[in-house]
């Protein structure tokens, strides 16, 4: 089984929304990169999430948007954000539409992540926006704490990065 057929099995997919994305993102000529657990998953050994976490250039996302309506996917937009879903799979995709994360495009690397070639935000940039994630205190417990899983997995395999936390976080992590 391929980590597609993997992934998607997972999701109860009847399409793979991953790749219907990437699709579109491509031919839109969309700049963009993956960001969150699935980028995570890039770098160290992978989890699995129904969350697919994306970056899109900002000048093209009602583009991506509207393709996607085209293709059959839902489309619902947020302060920060944009949900896109599929009756046909139980993956979420987020697009983030937070300005903090646009400077994040031109670092992007192309990576296969289960099964599926894609541009992932930088080791560096995937860590900042854990960090980011895990700070938001407005984010649920439950989320804060994969947030914190993540940045662990992350250090674990790459401990020169533990510099780069935040004070308060590397106090944190030493209590353990």
């Amino acid at each position: 089984m391929t980590g597609k057929e993997f992934l998607n099995s997972l999701a109860n997919a009847q399409s793979d929304i991953v790749q219907i994305l990437l699709d579109i993102i491509a031919k839109t000529g969309s700049p963009y990169c993956v960001i969150g657990g699935l980028a995570v998953n890039a770098y160290v050994e992978p989890l699995v999430s129904l969350d697919v976490d994306i970056v899109i250039a900002v000048n093209d996302v009602r583009a991506t948007c509207r393709a996607s309506e085209r293709r059959g996917l839902k489309v619902e937009q947020f302060e920060h954000s944009v949900n896109i879903s599929s009756p046909q799979s139980d993956l979420r995709v987020q697009l983030q539409t937070d300005p903090r994360y646009q400077e994040f495009i031109p670092r992007a690397e192309l990576k296969d992540v289960l099964g599926y070639k894609m541009y992932v935000a930088s080791l560096d940039d995937v860590l900042r926006g854990k960090v980011w994630a895990y700070a938001d205190q407005t984010r649920r417990r439950s989320k804060r704490q994969k947030d914190l899983a993540d940045i662990l997995r992350i250090i674990e395999i790459y401990p020169q990065l533990k510099a780069k936390l935040p004070r308060s976080l590397q106090e944190e992590l030493e209590k353990d």
